[in-house]
């Protein structure tokens, strides 16, 4: 029986072939989070009804191409390849399913000079962003996941030292690989300290000002405290060109303030923040988020970034709105459903909870949910 793994298929969807994946979970499985992209077509067909009818009864099922069957772990797509073997059809099956494509990550070089490099790391199917910056032999990573083993390769592969690990928030939609990461290299760890509050780890607090310098280039990091997301979200800006806006600034829109129960407080300091801290940044600057929830959101360059002058003129709530009462109406009153098990989450990478790696597989099962989107 025929099966693929996460990094085949990831190379078939960039293909302009493209992919047909057959989907075998429940509906609201499906609906709630399934594989995109530009070259994907798929279907939600369970299995038991392609054994009640058959696969020939449903029209949207290839029969001039393979289809690659999927569900959440692996078992129930390969059973899928059986069913539609026996017709005739051409069929692989997905590897670990879901939770394999949950934790699959890839990097994509958005800038590079003669002593500097800047990678965003992308993890498609939770819209996690994270990056690695490099100069002359040493490197900076914002935003880690915990599968931290894929940032120490790409600092292996581009002879760099990982010297300075950066969270710009306390995330709550995955658990965070950062202070581990520091551990396993000898890094220092950075993190606003409003965010560790009762924090057990060891960390370096972040503070508005802090410039961290790394290699032997001019490059430097600018902390920002940017509140809102959660009161102490800080934004990195890079050589005065690139913003690691963490969940304050997406591509669509603005980090959600909600998730520690305070929305129209956060909602304000939200405003604070667009209004005093990011309108006094050029249209020039490019930002580069900590998640996205649309494969639409990667550019023709292959990362997820935007001109900050852009996203102002594609969405009001960017440039503050018409005033800070309605931009709080808004922004508090149009969130969606939270962020599955955001607050064990959060008390994992506060480190007051321990957790097991199938634990940390199946908390995080599901899209990011951290943003406002576009309001309009």
């Amino acid at each position: 029986m025929k099966s693929i793994n996460v990094e085949q298929l990831h190379n078939r969807m960039q293909s302009n072939e493209g992919v047909f994946i057959l989907d075998v979970r429940a509906g609201n499985a499906y609906d709630d989070w399934h594989i995109q992209h530009k070259n994907v077509t798929s279907a939600n067909i369970q299995n038991s009804k392609l054994l009640n009818s058959g696969p020939q009864a449903y029209d949207e099922i290839p029969k001039d191409r393979e289809i690659i069957t999927v569900c959440a772990k692996g078992s129930a797509a390969m059973e899928t390849v059986g069913i539609l073997e026996k017709d005739g059809y051409k069929a692989a099956y997905l590897e670990g399913g879901m939770q394999a494509w949950s934790e699959f990550y890839y990097s994509t070089q958005v800038a590079v000079t003669d002593d500097f490099e800047l990678l965003q790391v992308i993890r498609p199917a939770k819209g996690c962003l994270s990056y690695v910056l490099i100069s002359k032999g040493e490197a900076v990573v914002v935003d880690p996941a915990r599968h931290i083993g894929v940032y120490q390769n790409i600092a292996e592969d581009k002879g760099a030292r990982i010297m300075h690990i950066l969270d710009t928030h306390l995330h709550a939609d995955h658990i965070t690989g950062a202070h581990e990461l520091a551990v396993a290299t000898g890094g220092k760890y950075w993190i606003a300290e409003s965010e560790m509050q009762g924090s057990p780890l060891s960390y370096h607090a972040l503070t508005d000002g802090l410039q961290i310098s790394f290699g032997a280039s001019t490059l430097e990091v600018m902390a920002v405290p940017t509140p809102g997301h959660t009161p102490g979200s800080t934004s990195f800006l890079v050589n005065n060109t690139y913003l690691l806006s963490g969940d304050t600034v997406f591509v669509n829109g603005l980090g959600r303030p909600d998730l520690g129960g305070k929305a129209k407080e956060w909602a304000h300091m939200l405003y604070e923040t667009v209004i005093g801290r990011l309108n006094a940044l050029s249209d020039d600057i490019i930002v580069l988020p900590s998640h996205f929830s649309d494969f639409r959101e990667v550019t023709e360059a292959g990362y997820v970034g935007a001109l900050l002058g852009t996203l102002r003129s594609e969405n009001e709530w960017v440039r503050g709105g018409d005033d800070e009462d309605s931009f709080t109406e808004a922004v508090a009153g149009r969130l969606g459903a939270t962020p599955p098990n955001y607050e064990t989450i959060v008390d994992i990478n506060r480190g007051v909870r321990p957790v097991s790696a199938q634990e940390a597989s199946d908390l995080e099962i599901g899209p990011n949910r951290c943003a406002v989107k576009h309001l309009g």
